[in-house]
C-alpha cells in the first residue's frame, strides 16, 4: 500500500460524522425535547463546544443556558423518546457501502463504536439497510468517548487481539474520538466532516480522508 501503510487487522468506526450526516436528526430531537421541556427556543448548537462529546454533556449544556441543570437527565431522556420514535433516517456519507462490503468480503473485523444510544444506531443501520452487525451506544459504556472504554468494547467483541490494536484502524470525525482511540491503543484516521486535515492530524491521525468513499479507494489499491 502507499505511504508503507500495512492492510488493517481491523477496522472500527465511530458513527455520526463518519457514517451519517445526522445532525439534523439529533438536533431536530434536541430542539423538540427542549421546547416540550422549557417551552422555549433551544439555543443554537455550539459545534465548536461540543461536537463529538457525550450527549449526556451535551443536555448538561442546554440545560445551563436555562439555569436548569438538575433537569439534564430528564432532557436527555426526552431527547432520545424523540430521535428513536423517528421515521426518517440519517443521511448517508459517501463510501460507507463499499467499504463495509469489501472488509466483509477480505474477512476484516469490523464494527461501530458511536457516542449515540444503540437504538439510534440500530434504528439507522436498519432504515439504510447497512451491513453492519455489530454495534454498540452509549449505554453499553461506563465512560463515553474521550475514554477509551467504547473501542475497547468493540474490539472485545470482535475478537481482536490485543497484540492486533496497534493495527487496528478507527475512523474518526472529531478530536474526542480520535483520543479514544489513541487512549485504546489503536490506529486513528481522520474523515474531515467536521475538522481540517491538520487539525485531526495534530490530535494524532495517521491518515486523513474527506469520506469512507477516499478510504476505501485507498484500502481498494
Amino acid at each position: 500500500m502507499k505511504n508503507n501503510f500495512k492492510r488493517p487487522s481491523a477496522v472500527l468506526f465511530d458513527f455520526d460524522g463518519v457514517v451519517v450526516d445526522s445532525f439534523q436528526s439529533h438536533y431536530g430531537a434536541w430542539k423538540t425535547a427542549f421546547l416540550q421541556l422549557f417551552k422555549t427556543e433551544i439555543p443554537a448548537f455550539p459545534h465548536d463546544k461540543l461536537a463529538g462529546k457525550s450527549p449526556h454533556l451535551i443536555a448538561e449544556y442546554f440545560c445551563n443556558t436555562v439555569g436548569q441543570p438538575e433537569k439534564s437527565l430528564e432532557f436527555f431522556q426526552l431527547k432520545a423518546a424523540c430521535l428513536h420514535i423517528s421515521t426518517n433516517p440519517p443521511n448517508l456519507l459517501p463510501g460507507v457501502v463499499e467499504i463495509q462490503e469489501l472488509l466483509a468480503q477480505e474477512n476484516i473485523p469490523h464494527g461501530i463504536a458511536s457516542n449515540a444510544t444503540r437504538l439510534f444506531v440500530k434504528n439507522s443501520i436498519a432504515q439504510l439497510n447497512l451491513g453492519f452487525t455489530t454495534y454498540f451506544g452509549l449505554e453499553d459504556y461506563t465512560h463515553a468517548k474521550p475514554h477509551p472504554e467504547a473501542y475497547l468494547t468493540l474490539a472485545t467483541a470482535l475478537n481482536i487481539p490485543q497484540e492486533d490494536y496497534v493495527n487496528t484502524w478507527v475512523f474518526e470525525d472529531s478530536i474526542p474520538g480520535t483520543q479514544a482511540a489513541i487512549d485504546a491503543g489503536m490506529k486513528p484516521i481522520g474523515i474531515l466532516t467536521l475538522n481540517t486535515e491538520e487539525e485531526m492530524l495534530t490530535a494524532g491521525s495517521h491518515l486523513c480522508f474527506p469520506t469512507l468513499l477516499e478510504a476505501y479507494e485507498f484500502l481498494s489499491k
